[in-house]
């Protein structure tokens, strides 16, 4: 049936049109966004997953400038600490040099003395961003310093920031800033020296060589001290925690004179002299007999004063700057380790955000070969559509004819 008020070809060809538009601007869009979901509309579950995943890689962005600071940290310390060992190296030369008869110790010692003020320079140089790996307070204890090294999402969608911690403890800084606890400041007792003192085993008292150390030794292997008074005696004890060279966890140690220590000697019942009980064992000694001549313990390398030491005293320091020399390379080569795992670090968080990258554009990129492709159909569509309502629309033009 031909009609006048309804053009039903005409209604068709517009509803086409219609659609041939929409598609035609969704199209236009996704080629001139390059995105196949460029909002939640598009796809809700793709959109979500690459707005998280855009974040979390702007978060790795700020990981790998944080590795960067974190490298150019360690690269200073490491770059102070090598230049530290090789300042002990020339002061450890000439302390050998010391050894031998007839030169002039005064002359040494003022080079020394430039070498060690060189060793301070070094120190408080070492400094990246106000932060110096090289002097510390150890007053609290060790000092953590840490480096961002990665940004982690897990699979409940927690996140966290994972760090490379570099501790900063009396094996990895040159100075204490308080106390004199640094690898320079501290003192080295490397010599295990010997005092004859007389023992109180159930009231017999014999003479015997025993082991004896500064307080310093016992102070550096976590000793514990307290004040025992036994058969009328008092006198300072301390146990010792860690091990610190010749130094032994677990045993027990009396003080002898201001910086002597003996290692105490087991008795078997309460002699007039026992000291301390520990589990029915007895630990003694006289302390009134005088100790033996003692060799004095290496002093540390910030205070070195060669003048007016014994050759034996001169052996003894040396021992304690090749100890030093010993704890600053295995700092420099924690230091360098560090550094190694930064730059790693860098390089698979670098990798880790391009595969990111790579992983969004599979879920919302377009594929612009096919979607050129869809816009010229659909641009050739929406051409014979226009043509289609024109010719539906002069359909009724047609019908004035019947009518002449």
């Amino acid at each position: 049936m031909t009609s006048i008020l309804t053009n039903n070809a005409a209604q068709a060809a517009l509803a086409t049109l219609r659609s041939i538009g929409t598609n035609l601007d969704d199209t236009q869009a996704r080629v001139s966004s390059g995105l196949r979901v460029g909002s939640a509309s598009d796809n809700a579950a793709y959109w979500s997953i690459a707005t998280t995943m855009r974040s979390d890689n702007m978060a790795l962005s700020a990981v790998q400038d944080a590795l960067g600071l974190g490298a150019a940290k360690v690269d200073t310390a490491y770059a102070g600490m090598n230049s530290a060992i090789e300042v002990v190296k020339e002061i450890k030369a000439k302390l050998v040099a010391a050894t031998e008869d007839g030169v002039d110790r005064n002359k040494i010692q003022e080079e020394i003395n430039q070498l060690k003020d060189q060793l301070t320079g070094i120190a408080q140089a070492a400094s990246f961003s106000g932060e110096n790996w090289l002097q510390a307070d150890l007053s609290g204890g060790a000092v953590t310093k840490s480096v961002v090294a990665s940004f982690v999402r897990s699979e409940d969608g927690a996140v966290s920031v994972k760090k490379v911690n570099y501790s900063l403890d009396t094996g990895s800084v040159l100075f204490d800033t308080v106390g004199n606890t640094g690898i320079l400041d501290k003192v080295y007792n490397v010599s295990q020296k010997s005092i004859t003192v007389a023992v109180n085993t159930d009231g017999v008292t014999s003479q015997q060589t025993v082991a004896a150390y500064s307080i310093d030794e016992l102070i550096a292997a976590g000793a514990n001290f307290t004040t025992n008074t036994t058969g009328g005696v008092t006198t300072q004890l301390a146990e010792a925690t860690a091990t610190q060279g010749q130094v032994t966890a677990g045993q027990f140690f009396v003080q002898v004179n201001a910086d002597t220590w003996v290692r105490a000697a087991d008795v078997t019942g309460t002699g007039q002299e026992a000291l301390h009980n520990e589990g029915g064992v007895y630990y003694g000694v006289d302390t009134a007999a005088a100790p033996a001549a003692n060799v004095a313990a290496p002093t540390s390398i910030a205070n070195i004063n060669i003048v007016g030491l014994t050759n034996t005293q001169l052996d003894a320091l040396i021992s304690g700057v090749d100890k030093a020399l010993s704890d600053m390379t295995s700092a420099a080569a924690d230091l360098g380790s560090i550094g190694m795992r930064i730059d790693l670090q860098d390089e698979f968080v670098s990798n880790l955000s391009s595969a990111i990258d790579k992983g969004v554009g599979r879920l919302v990129d377009a594929d612009l070969n096919e979607e050129s492709t869809r816009l010229k159909a659909l641009q050739t569509q929406q051409q014979l559509a226009i043509q289609s309502l024109s010719i539906a629309n002069s359909s009724s033009q047609n019908i004035l004819s019947l009518f002449r």
